[in-house]
């Protein structure tokens, strides 16, 4: 998904970071953007730097298009670093891994454990 000019503007990479950014902030949430690093090895090591970070340490990532590569990632991070939370909130969690697919985003997010919302962070999130 294309950054919008706004998004771009206040530093967002997506439309959807922007949206869930101001919607923090029109409830008052503290969160920080992009200032977390974590490493992660595949073959050499690597960097993922989330988009959120909650005041309670949850980190969310927002993602309209969820690809392999993401995926991939995601579990290497989340077995190499256990006692963060990472959570997803999706810009469509209906939509299929690939074209063909019987499985959602929402329903990969189960599979593997990760907490998943649409559009917003929800309250009990933060």
């Amino acid at each position: 998904m294309a950054a919008s000019a706004h998004a771009i503007k206040h530093g967002y990479r997506s439309g959807l970071e922007d949206k869930v950014a101001k919607d923090l902030e029109d409830r008052g949430v503290a969160y920080e953007y992009e200032t977390l690093k974590m490493s992660y090895n595949v073959s050499e090591l690597r960097t993922y730097t989330p988009d959120f970070i909650l005041p309670n340490g949850i980190v969310v990532e927002t993602k309209g298009r969820f690809t392999t590569a993401d995926r991939k990632k995601h579990l290497l991070v989340q077995a190499q670093h256990p006692k963060t939370e990472i959570r997803f909130v999706f810009q469509n969690p209906n939509a299929k891994l690939y074209k063909g697919s019987k499985t959602t985003y929402a329903q990969w997010c189960d599979k593997h454990g990760f907490k998943w919302a649409a559009k917003r962070i929800p309250d009990e999130w933060v």
